[in-house]
């Protein structure tokens, strides 16, 4: 018989003790894939809601298109109230700009014949949060028959100004 140390002993029994024994095998990853038709249902509410919402924001986009063009023709207004020698004009351009407003909100038959107190009452009752004051609804009134918009201050045109932009901005359509 070979005559061993005890070291190569304790090699020899636990090297054949390991050969027996399986590797550790460690679980699969949790699957983060739904397990039941539940989750499925809430998934699909889910998608439903952020599609719902998806159309209607396209919806609102496209339905103010005409009130961002209006703003933008209105802030190029703006500009041109500073102006002294053009702030007759501009003055004279912002009663027409809310007119086209109003028709591409409002049916044409709902509209077009508005003139005067009417008009006046009708852009006051659509305001929404925009404070029409006196000075803008004389403006609105008969701005077309006034011959003294060059006496206008900047500071009263400026006035108006802000009433029409606040009511392009801030108008109530009905649906």
């Amino acid at each position: 018989m070979i005559a061993m140390s005890a070291d190569q002993l304790t090699h020899a029994v636990s090297g054949d003790a390991l050969k027996g024994l399986a590797d550790i095998v460690s679980p699969a990853p949790i699957t983060w894939y739904p397990q039941t038709w539940g989750w499925w249902a809430v998934a699909a509410v889910l998608l439903a809601a952020l599609a719902y919402l998806a159309i209607r924001w396209t919806r609102r986009w496209i339905a103010n298109r005409y009130r961002r063009e209006a703003l933008r023709e209105c802030a190029a207004l703006e500009t041109a109230l500073q102006d002294e020698r053009q702030r007759a004009a501009a003055l004279a351009a912002l009663p027409v700009l809310l007119k086209r407003v109003a028709l591409g909100a409002w049916p044409r038959t709902e509209v077009a014949s508005l003139s005067g107190a009417a008009w006046v009452t009708f852009v006051k009752g659509h305001a929404g949060g925009a404070r029409i004051d006196q000075r803008t609804a004389g403006l609105l009134n008969d701005a077309e028959y006034q011959e003294t918009l060059d006496s206008l201050s900047a500071e009263d045109a400026c006035t108006c100004w802000r009433a029409v932009h606040d009511w392009i901005e801030h108008h109530d359509v009905s649906a």
